[in-house]
Order: C-alpha cells, then sequence, then structure tokens
C-alpha cells in the first residue's frame, strides 16, 4: 500500500475513535497561559470546570465527546488549575477568571457561544451573563447559582483555602458539600490528601488563592434578576447548592431550573457524571434553537 494513503487511513482511524486523546493548545490570558482544547464543529459551546479540578472532568466523564458530534466544544483549565498558569496572588483570579472566556472567544474570533459551567465554573457564568451577556446564545448553570455579596465574602471561604494551602485539600469544604449520609471517612480523606500532593498538576497555594478571589465574582440580586440570556439551571436533589438554585429561580422565574433526583455535587453520584446532566443540555440548547429560528 501506498504509504501517504496508510498513513492517511490510520489518522482515519484514529478520528473515529471515541475519547481519544485531545490536542493542549495554549493561549495567553492577559499574560497568564490558558490551555484548552478545541474539537468538534457546529455553534461553540465553552464548558467551564469547577473548582480544585481541570477539563478532564468533562473530557473523561464523555461530554465533550457527546457534545463535540454536533457543536464545536471548547473547554479549559481556569487560570490556577491544570495545566494552566497558578498565580498565588487572589487579585489574578475573580473576575478575571470570567473575562478569561472572553479573551479565548476574542483569540478564536467567535462572537457568540453557549457557555455551561459546574459549580466554580457556573459562579463563572453567572458573573458572566452580567458582564458580557451580548457574547452568549445561552447559558447554563450546574450546581452553582453564583456568589452573592454575602456568599463571595464569607469567613468560610477564608478557612477553606487555608485548609488547602496546608493541607491539600479542605477537610471542611468536602464534608461541607457530601450529602448527609455519604460524608467521606477519616481514611478516605488522608487518601485524598496523598493523591493531591502527588498531583503534578495541583498547584494547592494557586487554588488557594483562587479561593480568596472569590470576593471578585460578587454579583448583586439585581444584576441576577436582570439577566436576559436564556439560562438553564440543573442541580442535584443531594446537592449542598440545591437551595441557592431555588432561589435563583425566585430571583430570575424566565430560568428554566431541573432537579435531578438522587445527584449529588461530587462522588459517586456526582452532577458530572450523570447522563441526564448531557441530555438536559442538549434539550434545552434545541429548544432555545427552535424559539430563535425565524417564521416562515
Amino acid at each position: 500500500m501506498n504509504p501517504f494513503i496508510r498513513y492517511t487511513a490510520l489518522l482515519l482511524c484514529f478520528a473515529a475513535v471515541p475519547g481519544l486523546a485531545l490536542e493542549d493548545k495554549y493561549l495567553d490570558a492577559n499574560g497568564v497561559k490558558i490551555r484548552y482544547i478545541d474539537t468538534g464543529r457546529g455553534e461553540a459551546i465553552v464548558l467551564l470546570h469547577g473548582g480544585t479540578s481541570n477539563l478532564e472532568s468533562w473530557t473523561s466523564r464523555g461530554v465533550v465527546d457527546n457534545l463535540a458530534k454536533d457543536f464545536r466544544v471548547i473547554a479549559f483549565d481556569a487560570r490556577g488549575h491544570g495545566k494552566s498558569d497558578s498565580p498565588h496572588d487572589p487579585a489574578a483570579y475573580g473576575r478575571q477568571q470570567a473575562l478569561d472566556v472572553v479573551r479565548i472567544l476574542d483569540a478564536l474570533k467567535i462572537g457568540r457561544a453557549h457557555i455551561i459551567g459546574f459549580s466554580l465554573g457556573s459562579s463563572t457564568v453567572a458573573q458572566l451573563l452580567t458582564l458580557h451577556p451580548e457574547r452568549f446564545l445561552t447559558g447554563v448553570q450546574v450546581a452553582g447559582a453564583g456568589r452573592s455579596p454575602q456568599e463571595a465574602n464569607n469567613p468560610r471561604i477564608e478557612t477553606e483555602a487555608a485548609e488547602i494551602a496546608r493541607d491539600c485539600i479542605s477537610r471542611s469544604r468536602v464534608m461541607r458539600q457530601a450529602p448527609a449520609g455519604m460524608k467521606p471517612s477519616e481514611e478516605e480523606i488522608q487518601q485524598r490528601m496523598a493523591a493531591c500532593r502527588t498531583d503534578r498538576n495541583f498547584d494547592q497555594l494557586a487554588t488557594a488563592a483562587s479561593l480568596r478571589g472569590y470576593r471578585d465574582q460578587a454579583v448583586t440580586a439585581e444584576q441576577m434578576a436582570a439577566v436576559k440570556v436564556p439560562t438553564l439551571g440543573i442541580v442535584g436533589t443531594l446537592d449542598h447548592t440545591l437551595k441557592d438554585m431555588q432561589e435563583l429561580k425566585k430571583l430570575r422565574p424566565s430560568m428554566k431550573l431541573v432537579l435531578l433526583e438522587g445527584v449529588s455535587h461530587t462522588g459517586k453520584t456526582g452532577i458530572q457524571g450523570d447522563p441526564r446532566l448531557v441530555s438536559e443540555i442538549r434539550s434545552f440548547i434545541a429548544e432555545q434553537s427552535r424559539a430563535a429560528a425565524p417564521a416562515y
């Protein structure tokens, strides 16, 4: 067989394999190097992961592969996470994490996109929908209602940041987020600490700085209520953010709120691993596309 034909066939074979490792790309976001992936074709979707995580939280659960069948999917490591740069100054986070999304859209010459965020990523979505609503077709807030000024300045955040800086994970944060009856044992917590310390892509001082930057993510009730971008909220019935998401629905009645029975924030019943998450996202985007289509 001709070597060129054999090489082309090999490439096509690899391209057909679901879950194949995607190429890491990097861009400069106002002096901070951001690692991202860009795959698929169609309307753009940007995926924002949760705190102490990275873009693999989307790829490892098949979310990127699923959505890339019909959309152009961009996922990236937020500053201070994964393989992106990790400043240790809290001033480098907060609003800057939201503006990184706009910088990425600008760099990729994408005018408007669907924006989907989980937990920390959802707080970023909440802020983006008030800062730059013109850049988004829809917004999806997964298990995160956004940070009110009171929550953004909660003394608990400093406690959790200090624990991460010292121990690599925050014991109080882990216990707070776990559903009743599903709290991890001391042995499990110690195992998580050990695994965290061996993760070369986890910078605990940067993660602590990211938490301390939460105060710069504050969005007022008036700002949240004024959002006009079509929004979907998704949260599990076992999630510690359930009440906050229900309160957001009261502030923004136009938001569609979906409750997933028996689903928690993270862990074995975590929402990112539940197949209903992608199904609800797809249904919502399809609904909005039909609503926006011109009538003939």
